[in-house]
């Protein structure tokens, strides 16, 4: 019995695919024909110096910025979490999550959410009774509890203390395995890119300018990597690596 030839299997949908992405005001370009793809599930960290095009790059994937040319092949509406938790402080935690959600789905979406930040029981407390990073969680859940194809995260966990940061660094590994989103971690931080992201992008004068993978390697790769980067940032990092191998 013949059999008809196999069909090609389609390839995975990106999270979000960016072609000659530009975005100028007035004559100065911010972003200049940049690409950028995202598979479902990569952690991708975007680092470079000030006003190099990093926050109009998120904004504008995020849909809060026109374009002026290029294509975004991406969900109308991705889940962004900023460094500011953003929540209604007239509404108890779970409305906060629910966010546009009618009251019959939400509630119950919002209680399992709240549960997956570790925030379990707190439904019905208010914001100002939350830490910094009990609000980060909350804006976490917010994000996640639409299942969304792309996360946004805007340097939200900058105004953390550090174990608090590396708490958050661990529930976002974790949360991101679990729903699958792809994201993009806007971030000065690069011990915080090293320790959570899949790759690491440069940007330079509108564009990538490089690109580390992370993977599983030793320390001293780690500090190599380290040191790449700041040196990619324009920090000199020399001194003081040579300082810490002959304390060591």
């Amino acid at each position: 019995m013949s059999q008809s030839p196999a069909t090609p299997s389609a390839p995975p949908r990106l999270a979000v695919r960016v072609r000659g992405l530009r975005r100028q005001y007035g004559e100065r370009v911010v972003v200049d024909d940049l690409d950028l793809d995202i598979a479902p599930g990569e952690f991708v960290a975007l680092q470079g110096e000030s006003g190099c095009g990093k926050t109009t790059l998120l904004r504008a994937l995020a849909g809060l910025d026109a374009i002026d040319a290029g294509q975004v092949d991406g969900p109308a509406q991705p889940a962004v979490v900023f460094q500011e938790h953003r929540l209604l402080p007239w509404a108890p935690l779970w409305r906060n999550v629910a966010l546009g959600i009618d009251d019959t789905r939400g509630r119950p979406l919002a209680e399992a959410a709240l549960q997956e930040v570790g925030l379990a029981g707190r439904e019905n407390d208010w914001p100002r009774r939350l830490s910094g990073g009990q609000a980060q969680r909350v804006a976490l859940a917010r994000a996640l509890v639409r299942e969304p194809r792309l996360l946004l995260l805007d340097e939200p966990f900058a105004a953390l203390d550090a174990l608090t940061r590396i708490k958050m660094h661990l529930l976002i590994k974790e949360l991101v395995a679990r729903h699958q989103p792809g994201v993009l971690l806007v971030t000065h931080d690069v011990d915080e890119a090293i320790a959570i992201s899949d790759r690491i992008l440069i940007m330079r004068h509108g564009r990538i300018a490089a690109a580390y993978p992370v993977t599983a390697q030793a320390q001293a790769q780690r500090l190599r990597l380290r040191q790449q980067l700041l040196q990619e940032l324009g920090v000199d990092s020399r001194p003081l690596a040579s300082t810490t191998q002959a304390v060591a």
